[in-house]
């Protein structure tokens, strides 16, 4: 069964912070040994946010209905996808309530990743695209949603975080992009926080989503990355055989570093700006250390519709 992604939309925290008004910057800077030097990095702007969890999800969640005139009421899952839940899990039932009644989903399940970290968005596409595929469901509504809830840890030795959410419908009948594939590579022994990125991980999900349809990595058209400072997600990707011209870094000064949200954020400002082709291959993708996963869509042939 085909399945497609559609409607891909985010929100950002309602504060424009530049780098420089961070609390802290030099210090943490000294701590992480990065020079003082916003251009090599990267830095730019984060998005904070007062609002809650639940609030990002709401809106994130809200913006992908509203965008292909969805009614709320044919959406049959929800996957929702977020790195820390506040407070104890017997508030979790109360939290997914409010999202579903705000969002005007029924009583319909609920699946939740939240234990990938920046893979989060991902491993929930991967998760909704396999219930729509053996006919579980026909539309999935994927959302994901992060902020900082201390600031000492926005300013990381790998990224500035900024606070928001994203979302996207998986479905069966129609959307903007199929969905070819979703593979995951993991190396057990790296999942610690202190072990690198691995750019062989990134080319074994290559090889399992392209090599089986005969794509070469350098004919994607984008790869749709995590906005992680700039000389660690070159190097990186790079590494696992990308081109310069297939990363669009532009993000990673523009809104910084958003959780797991990066990749649906690319591939929505990339629609944006009219830089999506019909019959194009993108590949959503994300690391953490012992972990990548990597979503790869197509475009069709004809008029981008540029949902």
């Amino acid at each position: 069964m085909p399945v497609f992604l559609g409607e891909p939309r985010y929100v950002l925290g309602e504060q424009e912070i530049d780098h420089a008004d961070l609390p802290g910057l030099e210090t943490k800077a000294e701590q992480y040994g990065l020079a003082l030097e916003p251009a090599l990095w990267g830095w730019g702007s984060v998005f904070r946010t007062e609002r809650g969890l639940d609030d990002l999800a709401v809106d994130a969640g809200t913006e992908a209905l509203r965008a292909g005139g969805t009614d709320p009421g044919t959406v049959e899952a929800l996957v929702l996808c977020s790195t820390y839940l506040p407070g104890p899990p017997e508030g979790h039932g109360t939290f997914i309530r409010g999202v579903l009644t705000r969002l005007g989903l029924g009583d319909i399940p609920v699946y939740g990743t939240s234990m990938g970290r920046c893979v989060n968005l991902l491993s929930g596409l991967d998760v909704a695209t396999a219930l729509v595929a053996a006919g579980r469901f026909r539309r999935v509504l994927v959302v994901t949603a992060d902020r900082v809830f201390d600031e000492d840890t926005r300013i990381t030795g790998y990224a500035l975080f900024s606070d928001g959410g994203a979302a996207c419908l998986v479905d069966a009948d129609s959307g903007a992009y199929e969905v070819l594939g979703c593979s995951s590579a993991q190396e057990t022994a790296s999942l610690d926080w202190s072990s690198e990125i691995s750019s062989d991980l990134a080319k074994r999900v290559n090889q399992r989503l392209l090599g089986a349809r005969g794509i070469d990595v350098g004919e994607l058209d984008a790869l749709l990355h995590s906005n992680i400072y700039l000389p660690l997600l070159v190097m990186k990707e790079r590494q696992a055989g990308f081109r310069p011209g297939q990363l669009d870094t532009t993000n990673i000064s523009r809104v910084g570093h958003c959780f797991a949200a990066d990749p649906l954020i690319n591939l929505a400002d990339r629609v944006a700006a009219g830089r999506v082709r019909p019959g194009g291959h993108y590949l959503l993708a994300s690391s953490v250390p012992g972990s990548r996963i990597g979503v790869l869509v197509r475009t069709p042939e004809g008029e981008i519709d540029g949902r």
